[in-house]
């Protein structure tokens, strides 16, 4: 009796353990789609909009009202509408292809349809990444979601149509001239797109893959952060950030983000230092077709900066810029060539700092806009590629004070020394 008893337990204790383990995978498997559904749900209040509240609308009333909402739920016919039935394909990426479409108040929209791929899982987390951050956001420099669709057989992001694509068109694309005053108001507009991820919405947003694809230009070459597809929500009482899985894109991502330990907004700092170069460069940052001693071009710069030559990498200082999709020259500006020279000079100064190896000693983006915008002095940098060559040496941070004491207490912290090394 006793054996048949414990057998009896031994089975039920099975039956118990199998179930928990058939719950947790259904749950890993079903929990995201489940959330998704949570999502949706806690937006329903909002509703679908109908047809003729676009269509009798004025384009102004829409986006003042838009502008104090959150996205708007379209249904799959309403975006079949818009998009004529998918006929003008923008282009795809990874989980998704996108259309250029019209609201029928002739609205200019990008309607993004999620692939329905094999990695669903991956496919729900961009799309609640994607409505979770952007859609609560509101800046001249970020990609306005106007809405989406969370439906059985389509789910998809409408955003604003941004007439110019993206910026690695433009910086790479050697027939098109554009001028340094161009370059830096992009360098410019995309730091200030993240400062107010980072410092001014009421929850940080850390981007994580800031690249030339992930930038794109309206009609006036205004540049605008896009793709959220892998940002995080973070409270501002978190100093660090734990993530699943590598985010970013390799040659951008920070070096933090290949190691198991948690990570800050810092390494969006760096990858926007990654991207300064190609804006000030006008070139990748890797080229295999360049010489060995000339492919990865940051440390190019920094030999240029190290001799004292660094100008001679300045391209194109004219006013000149590309002409806009509709064939029609945006701008054209006489400047002064020196202070193009000098504009460059700063941009790939600050970049230097961005990709410093250790997070904290690379600046807050407000730092950053305020150093690009002349507002605030650029210390000499250090030599941020120091532990290609060695261990890196411990910088102390020369931004803890800079928001509210200025340069002098940046100075009084920092001074560099002949060898390239910060000390005290």
């Amino acid at each position: 009796m006793a054996s048949a008893a414990a057998a009896a337990i031994g089975t039920i204790i099975f039956i118990v353990l199998f179930a928990g383990w058939l719950v947790y995978v259904y749950r890993r498997t079903e929990g995201c789609a489940t959330a998704v559904a949570a999502e949706i749900k806690a937006t329903a209040h909002y509703a679908v909009v109908p047809d003729h509240a676009i269509r009798n609308e004025t384009v102004e009333k829409f986006l003042w009202e838009m502008a104090h909402e959150k996205p708007i739920r379209f249904t799959p016919q309403q975006l079949a509408g818009f998009t004529r039935d998918y006929s003008a394909r923008l282009g795809a990426g990874g989980f998704g292809t996108v259309y250029r479409g019209a609201l029928p108040n002739g609205l200019a929209v990008a309607v993004k349809v999620l692939h329905g791929g094999i990695d669903r899982r991956s496919e729900e987390e961009q799309f609640m990444a994607e409505v979770g951050t952007i859609g609560r956001t509101h800046h001249i420099n970020l990609v306005r979601l106007f809405g989406f669709c969370f439906d059985a057989a389509v789910r998809a992001l409408v955003y604003e149509y941004m007439g110019n694509g993206a910026l690695d068109a433009y910086l790479f694309d050697r027939s098109c001239a554009v001028g340094v005053p161009a370059l830096r108001a992009i360098a410019v507009g995309v730091a200030r797109g993240l400062r107010y991820l980072h410092e001014e919405c009421e929850h940080k947003i850390v981007h994580y893959d800031i690249k030339p694809s992930n930038v794109l230009l309206d009609g006036g070459m205004t540049p605008k952060v896009a793709d959220f597809g892998l940002a995080r929500l973070v409270n501002r009482a978190d100093t660090h950030v734990s993530v699943s899985g590598m985010r970013g894109t390799p040659g951008y991502a920070a070096p933090e983000m290949w190691m198991q330990s948690g990570v800050t907004e810092k390494c969006d700092v760096y990858s926007f230092g990654m991207l300064l170069f190609e804006i000030a460069g006008r070139r990748r940052n890797f080229d295999e077709a360049a010489p060995e001693n000339e492919q990865w071009f940051p440390m190019v710069a920094w030999t240029k900066y190290e001799r004292g030559d660094l100008i001679d990498a300045v391209v194109n200082p004219s006013g000149e810029i590309c002409s806009s999709s509709d064939g029609e020259a945006v701008a054209t500006v006489a400047v002064d060539e020196q202070q193009c020279k000098e504009a460059v000079e700063r941009m790939y100064q600050v970049a230097f700092w961005c990709v410093q190896q250790r997070p904290e000693t690379r600046p807050p983006m407000g730092a950053v806009v305020k150093m690009l915008e002349g507002e605030m002095d650029v210390l000499p940098p250090v030599n941020p590629f120091l532990h290609l060559m060695a261990a890196p040496t411990p910088v102390p941070n020369p931004w803890v004070t800079t928001a509210s004491s200025g340069n002098n207490a940046l100075e009084s912290l920092v001074s560099r020394g002949s060898d390239g090394i910060v000390s005290l």
